[in-house]
């Protein structure tokens, strides 16, 4: 199962085109006084906020049987099930927060809260997950 946020992937995409072609406009027709090497410039320019965009709008989150697979804007971290204690989703947070196993918390920035009735959808099916896969069974 992959949870991807659909409303900023189409934002950010969007943005970093308009950019990227902003800056090839703005060096090719707007800046005839510059020499080759500052044209050059502004179109790399416009291509690292293109990449800081892609960053942005490639998070998700994947879970298997094994686990769970959070990749944020600059890190991506594999999780064993029995790692993750908790997840929560408070409201005014801008995605949930696992509460892991070593005391610290991480963001899964692949469920926008922005997204509302997708979130909230999202966030049911992982904590359903979390309950199925992370906790004991009952010894009972």
């Amino acid at each position: 199962m992959v949870w991807r946020p659909r409303t900023t992937r189409i934002v950010a995409y969007t943005m970093a085109g308009v950019i990227v072609l902003g800056m090839v406009v703005l060096a090719i027709v707007v800046a005839p006084s510059f020499q080759i090497a500052d044209r050059i410039l502004l179109v790399l320019f416009g291509l690292g906020l293109a990449w800081i965009l892609h960053m942005l709008a490639r998070c998700h989150a994947a879970a298997d049987t094994s686990g769970l697979t959070v990749v944020n804007a600059f890190r991506t971290r594999r999780l064993a099930w029995a790692e993750v204690v908790d997840v929560t989703m408070n409201v005014g947070d801008p995605w949930p927060t696992l509460d892991l196993a070593d005391g610290t918390t991480l963001g899964v920035m692949g469920i926008n809260a922005t997204e509302k009735t997708r979130a909230a959808h999202d966030f049911a099916q992982l904590q359903a997950l979390l309950k199925t896969h992370a906790e004991a069974p009952d010894p009972r």
